[in-house]
């Protein structure tokens, strides 16, 4: 459904065991996109090592509709990373990121549209009310937090999977080649441009999130590769603890001075190395975190690697 006449929106998609959702949220969202004169779609559907009937459902859809593109990857590379596979494909004026659940839903799509029409680089869907699990809302309410802090997140915007970016944008998006992406951060690191616009947000269809406590946890560590201040946090905390060190011997030496018979306690000094230990180790974890993801970068760890692709005008891309 693509047009010269029209403006095209690109739609990725980053598929994962989605072979009972993908054909209806794509015929919806075609659906959705007949009800306008303006505007012409075309979809990127990245199946990420799903080993179901995922890709098939896919090709399935590419051999209906000329303006689907349906891209395979090697191995399962994490949502972030298909998503970036899907916007090196993406061909569209506008790129839209939805999910493959239903979740992200396809009538909500041109409350995006419209506002980034009022001139924005970005525009997030906001949630009104959340229909996850409780690990799910958890972890959301702690992305707020920690993505306002680490990436600089401005405090007014909420961020979340359904997303609409310009052209101008996916393409400085797609510069950034790390083999850990985080959209969002890179998304802050492009433009300040950013708007918000409430959407409702609805029940999964089927299933359950395939995002576990684990992936949960690598996600947000993912936040480190565009941030320093752990590091800086860490130098506080060593400097803090230094400081109360010094402070605590001088104090110890005075009483000792003061009062000849007391005595100084071997499990208090053993709590102190104890918690002092602590904190460096956990330094240390922080600073092999950091050295690691540098030794993966420079190993070239790929970002995504491509099986196959239908639609589209190359067959295998590796990043």
């Amino acid at each position: 459904m693509k047009s010269k006449d029209n403006t095209v929106i690109s739609v990725v998609i980053p598929c994962y065991y989605s072979e009972r959702t993908i054909v209806q949220v794509v015929e919806m969202t075609i659906e959705e996109f007949a009800k306008q004169e303006k505007y012409s779609c075309e979809f990127v559907l990245v199946n990420d090592g799903s080993t179901d009937g995922t890709y098939e459902k896919i090709k399935g859809l590419a051999k209906k509709y000329s303006f689907v593109k349906g891209i395979n990857l090697l191995r399962n590379f994490g949502q972030h990373n298909a998503l970036m596979a899907g916007l090196h494909f993406a061909e569209g004026d506008y790129v839209l990121g939805m999910d493959d659940d239903m979740q992200t839903h396809p009538s909500q799509i041109f409350y995006l549209v419209d506002k980034i029409n009022e001139g924005y680089d970005l525009v997030y869907g906001h949630y009104g009310k959340r229909k996850n699990s409780f690990l799910k809302n958890m972890s959301s309410k702690l992305n707020e937090i920690s993505s306002r802090i680490l990436l600089g997140r401005p405090k007014e915007i909420v961020s979340s999977n359904f997303w609409i970016i310009t052209a101008q944008v996916a393409t400085e998006v797609c510069k950034y080649d790390s083999f850990n992406p985080y959209i969002d951060g890179i998304f802050y690191r492009v433009t300040r441009n950013i708007g918000n616009v409430e959407v409702e947000h609805h029940k999964r269809k089927v299933g359950k999130s395939n995002y576990t406590f684990k992936k949960l946890l690598r996600l947000w560590m993912a936040y480190w590769n565009y941030s320093v201040i752990p590091l800086r946090i860490s130098s506080v905390v060593g400097a803090f603890t230094a400081m109360a060190g010094f402070v605590a011997a001088i104090v110890t030496v005075i009483c000792k001075v003061v009062d000849s018979t007391m005595v100084l306690g071997w499990a208090s000094i053993i709590c102190v190395l104890l918690v002092f230990f602590g904190l460096i180790l956990l330094s240390l974890g922080i600073i092999g975190e950091y050295l690691g993801k540098i030794l993966l970068t420079l190993n070239h760890t790929p970002q995504y690697i491509v099986r196959e692709s239908v639609n589209t005008q190359e067959e295998t891309n590796d990043r």
